[in-house]
């Protein structure tokens, strides 16, 4: 049965944005519209059709949406006082299942945000759910150390990084060149994602990449994704061994 359409309350003190929901099984999609601001924000059936995830991301909406609302509000209210241009803001989130195995679901999201400045910023953002300790855990909570993660996966993920750079860039990256871009960047320090090829157990961790980190705004965004090899099982918290297995 469909879930029922739940109003997102106004926010204070701003001119009304009618939202649109769309109609879906249990996953929600809200998106809405004024002279201030534009807000996007959805998830999907199957994080919907658990209670506290959904509780989450509804609470998620509320609270991207005020704060998208005060802060295009005081933006305008300044551009008013200086005399320069308003330009409408925007924030944006489409989660997506990464995977859905017996004991996790796995959820990546696109985020996307402009202030008024050149040009719109777009992130990444993951989470795991934990279904049998019910509960919200993030990637990297799942191994001993950042460090130790770190050290299993830098290389072959600075070795895929380079190829990709190659081929948008047309010519090789030479790292110790001392240009901007061309070093290899801390695969820990950005978005990780745990995926599954048997849909059974994760064999594979993806490194989303925002713009800016790995190479100018025109490169745009970069996914690496890497099998989990026995350096990698070794770095992982012995409760959450039996989840992963040696991908290919």
């Amino acid at each position: 049965m469909a879930a029922a359409s739940v109003e997102l309350p106004e926010a204070t003190e701003e001119p009304s944005a009618e939202p649109s929901e769309m109609p879906t099984e249990t996953g929600r999609t809200v998106d809405a519209s004024n002279d201030l601001y534009e807000f996007a924000f959805s998830y999907p059936d199957a994080a919907g059709a658990i209670p506290r995830l959904k509780d989450l991301f509804d609470t998620r909406i509320y609270q991207e949406r005020e704060k998208l609302a005060s802060s295009s509000s005081d933006d305008q209210k300044a551009a008013k006082k200086e005399g320069f241009p308003f330009h409408q803001h925007s924030y944006g989130a489409k989660w997506q299942v990464v995977t859905d195995l017996p004991g996790w679901l796995s959820l990546s999201a696109e985020l996307y945000s402009f202030s008024g400045g050149a040009h719109g910023m777009s992130n990444f953002d993951s989470l795991l759910w934990d279904r049998r300790a019910e509960a919200v855990r993030k990637p990297r909570d799942l191994f001993t150390s950042t460090d130790s993660l770190r050290n299993a996966i830098r290389e072959p993920f600075c070795d895929a990084l380079d190829k990709e750079r190659e081929t948008r860039r047309g010519e090789p990256v030479q790292r110790d060149s001392g240009q901007i871009f061309t070093e290899c960047i801390d695969p820990v320090a950005q978005t990780l994602i745990v995926g599954s090829s048997n849909g059974q157990t994760f064999d594979r961790i993806g490194i989303l990449v925002a713009p800016y980190e790995a190479g100018p705004y025109a490169e745009g965004t970069y996914e690496v994704t890497l099998p989990v090899t026995g350096k990698i099982m070794a770095t992982l918290k012995p409760q959450y061994r039996n989840s992963f297995s040696v991908g290919q």
